[in-house]
């Protein structure tokens, strides 16, 4: 699938979404939004995709709303028409990004603002260039935040830096997201796109059932009672216990070999 602002690609078990509006900096404009929920949708979908990608093309990861669009429907239409856009296309997309049951990677490769950094907060893994950074820059516009981030930032860097970098906007560069926890881990820009795709590849050959069920967990342990997230646990280990995938680790271990997965 390829629209004018996304491209989707699936190769050896990897899904990637790949933001393609590198002169609008990867704005997040009507068609790239519809295209960025049925792509997920798709990936979610398809048994053979065992690994989410992430990713843009050029200077920036995504900065977020088109503002040109934006500004065009203020001028244009009423304001709860333009406001319609958070529940009608950035809630669902954050929903379908983190209900996917497979890992997901964000491989942020410049400048992420806005809901930009958002949808990469809803990833599992967050692997940035050496030269990308962060800006939650909606008080800068005079906006409060969306696509989740009053839900994901506080659980990376707790409430009191949340509303920290939500009240300032300012630059996180890469260094700095990881020591905050905002960054998996940091690549050197030159050794970015190889690295990415090495651990693309190696989650996609993994346990997809058991990756699925600790997303899950983690997910849902958030805020509940221990004993509620025990009960998850339990659910995730009868699952994944009754795999294909776990008997074969199983059979493995015992041969003293490396096991196969098959995500089944």
């Amino acid at each position: 699938m390829t629209t004018s602002g996304l491209r989707l690609g699936v190769s050896d078990g990897v899904g990637t979404l790949t933001f393609d509006r590198p002169a609008a900096l990867n704005a997040l404009d009507l068609e790239t939004k519809t295209a960025l929920l049925a792509g997920l949708a798709e990936l979610g979908a398809e048994p053979g995709v065992r690994c989410v990608v992430l990713t843009g093309t050029g200077r920036a990861f995504c900065v977020g709303q088109d503002l040109r669009e934006h500004v065009a429907g203020l001028a244009t239409g009423s304001p709860e028409d333009v406001w319609r856009t958070v529940p009608e296309h950035y809630n669902p997309i954050a929903l379908a990004l983190h209900g996917l049951d497979k890992p997901v990677v964000a491989a942020v490769n410049g400048v992420a603002a806005g809901a930009g950094a958002s949808l990469a907060f809803l990833a599992d893994v967050r692997v940035l260039a050496a030269s990308a950074s962060f800006s939650l820059a909606f008080a800068g516009i005079g906006l409060s935040c969306d696509t989740g981030a009053s839900w994901t930032l506080p659980r990376l860097v707790g409430p009191t830096r949340a509303l920290e970098l939500m009240y300032t906007g300012r630059r996180v560069d890469a260094e700095e997201a990881l020591a905050l926890g905002l960054a998996t881990e940091v690549v050197p820009d030159d050794a970015f796109a190889a690295h990415v795709a090495a651990l693309a590849a190696r989650l996609a050959s993994g346990p997809t059932l058991a990756f699925a069920a600790m997303r899950r967990a983690v997910a849902e342990a958030a805020g509940r009672p221990l004993a509620a997230a025990l009960e998850v646990e339990a659910e995730g280990m009868r699952r994944t216990g009754a795999s294909q995938d776990h008997r074969a680790a199983v059979d493995a271990f015992l041969a003293k070999q490396t096991p196969t997965f098959t995500g089944s």
